[in-house]
């Protein structure tokens, strides 16, 4: 026959393991962004049909995004934001317009 505090201090460890096991997987949840830089790269290129110039990432609070810049066939030069928690373009996805940009041009 068992113990009543023996069930009980038994509980208690197996609940912090099983904490710790999903906090783990929550915190490789948030580093792992669904986009990376080189399909972020990939889809701002093919939309714009420009050059990439540079590439980076941001960190905007909580939120993390690429920042790329790119010289469009027009001679533009543009900074574009991708979120990284954007999902990856499917391949026969429709060529989407990027947004306007307004104060993101150097001209060259």
């Amino acid at each position: 026959m068992r113990n009543p505090g023996e069930t009980h201090s038994m509980a208690k460890p197996l609940f912090l393991l099983c904490l710790l096991a999903c906090a783990g997987a929550a915190a490789a949840a948030q580093q792992a962004p669904a986009l990376s830089l080189e399909q972020a790269v990939s889809r701002v290129q093919h939309d714009t049909g420009g050059t990439i110039l540079a590439a980076d990432l941001q960190h905007r609070g909580k939120r993390v995004e690429y920042r790329i810049k790119v010289l469009t066939p027009d001679g533009h030069v543009r900074v574009l934001a991708v979120p990284a928690d954007a999902a990856p373009a499917a391949a026969d996805s429709t060529k989407t317009p990027p947004g306007n940009g307004a104060g993101n041009k150097e001209k060259h």
